[in-house]
């Protein structure tokens, strides 16, 4: 029977440990070809421009021995030029699975309610599940283990943000969001991951509470896709929550620093921080390639 990846929380808690385990196993071989996905092709449709969602979907769909094929916008025009219930249907005939990065998560939904074969979200305006699936294989891999670390996540209420608080629902972490109350994550994700009773999820709009004691500090982008328009009103009201020395100060001194890239150097975070002892970030970028995998793998097995 297929399944989808559209949120961290469409996998339960055995099935995220066994994907993060796979991830692992599958980055010792980096670069061996496997036949995961012999003969068969993957539908990777962009919307938005991507670097590692891109480029790490292509090379892993490769290194399972399967075949990417790139489509933008151009192309479909999702739900404009055909409906997104055509699209799934038609892409269903030739492809055996289905990656998407686009705005609308309610697309994805719809996409992946039509398909006959799994799709996975690259991205949306509402998550950004591989993301956070692959920065808990960095977490373990730097900390030796995901369960109850103190994460504080700095900044913009984001898909980052509401992924983490996907994240917390099946796997027990002490989850700190800082940010502003005009810049707040889902407030219907907020209240699952609270009522889950997994994890630990304070919120405030206190920087240096979030960090206290922190084994991970956590940023990203203030203005993400779609909201460039508001990058200036954005900086002015996030400010404080920029990821410098100062504020990591307040952290554990073995804390690591994540982004998930790209990053506004100078804004969100600073260079000595990024570049800077901490950094764990561009193992992030990496692990991208490595849980993606692990996460198509697992996808195939129960097709």
């Amino acid at each position: 029977m297929k399944r989808d990846f559209l949120a961290i929380t469409d996998f339960n808690e055995s099935e995220i440990r066994e994907t993060l385990k796979l991830a692992g196993d599958l980055k010792k071989k980096k670069g061996q070809i496997l036949d995961v996905l012999k003969g068969k092709t993957v539908a990777c449709i962009f919307q938005e421009p991507s670097l590692r969602t891109r480029v790490s979907f292509e090379v892993g769909i490769h290194e399972l021995g399967g075949y990417s094929l790139y489509v933008t916008d151009n192309e479909i025009k999702l739900g404009v030029r055909e409906s997104i219930h055509d699209v799934a249907k038609v892409l269903s005939r030739y492809v055996a699975m289905i990656e998407i990065r686009t705005l609308s998560h309610d697309n994805v939904i719809e996409l992946a309610r039509h398909s006959m074969v799994p799709v996975i979200n690259g991205l949306t305006d509402l998550l950004h599940p591989c993301q956070i699936m692959g920065d808990m294989q960095t977490i373990i891999e730097h900390k030796g283990k995901v369960d109850n670390m103190k994460v504080a996540y700095l900044g913009d209420g984001n898909n980052v943000a509401n992924s983490w608080l996907k994240a917390a629902v099946r796997i027990p972490i002490d989850l700190r969001i800082g940010t502003r109350k005009e810049t707040m994550p889902d407030e219907g994700i907020v209240q699952e991951a609270r009522d889950a009773g997994r994890s630990k999820i304070a919120i405030t709009e206190d920087p240096k509470e979030a960090v206290r004691g922190a084994d991970v500090i956590y940023t990203d982008v203030w203005a993400s896709m779609g909201q460039k328009d508001k990058a200036d009103s954005q900086a002015d009201l996030l400010k404080n929550y920029q990821v410098n020395s100062r504020l990591l100060a307040a952290a554990d001194k073995d804390c690591i620093v994540m982004h998930c890239l790209p990053a506004e150097r100078g804004r969100e975070i600073t260079d000595d921080v990024i570049d800077g002892e901490h950094s764990v970030v561009f193992d992030q970028a990496e692990n991208r390639l490595h849980i993606q995998k692990a996460i198509m793998v697992k996808l195939a097995s129960w097709m």
